[in-house]
């Protein structure tokens, strides 16, 4: 049986085996966060295969975008780290991958010695808009939400970033 067949919610199916254990105060929770799992997976699938024909995968992407994006179309890696709020090994992963394919370069900080710069190439730019624009006509893959639902989706979620990013919600 395909997912698509799928009689049954699993989540739910787990909310209520959930309360017959717990009770019922903490299946809210367990089902918000299991679902919000999921649909980062569901969304990670979607935008990953939609970006295959760029060479991207979305974390490559969004550290491409955001050389793209920045003043001087490059940036040191630690700069990129703290923008896409990951850990330096991830950034280094991030920047190998973008090397190999040609979307950025490395090159030395003209200031300081210790520190690496990643320079988006005009190939990089050309992915970078490209993407950008398949992204933008498939809604970044968020189908069946509607624009409505993608906006009450992000404010719900919001004071939960706020409060761990320590930003105003």
């Amino acid at each position: 049986m395909s997912a698509t067949e799928q009689s049954i919610d699993p989540i739910r199916e787990a909310g209520r085996l959930w309360s017959a254990r717990w009770g019922n105060g903490p299946v809210p929770a367990m089902a918000a966060v299991t679902s919000i799992m999921r649909a980062q997976q569901i969304l990670m699938s979607r935008l990953n295969l939609l970006l295959s024909e760029f060479e991207l995968s979305f974390p490559r992407y969004e550290a491409l975008m955001i050389l793209y994006l920045s003043r001087r179309g490059s940036l040191p890696l630690g700069k990129i780290g703290e923008r896409l709020q990951v850990h330096p090994t991830s950034v280094t992963s991030l920047v190998d991958g973008l090397e190999r394919s040609g979307h950025i370069r490395r090159l030395p900080h003209e200031r300081d010695r210790r520190a690496t710069l990643a320079e988006i190439t005009e190939r990089g730019r050309e992915a970078a808009e490209a993407a950008t624009a398949a992204l933008n006509d498939a809604s970044f893959c968020t189908g069946p939400l509607g624009r409505g639902d993608l906006k009450e989706l992000e404010a719900l979620l919001r004071p939960l970033r706020a409060l761990e990013d320590g930003f105003a919600a």
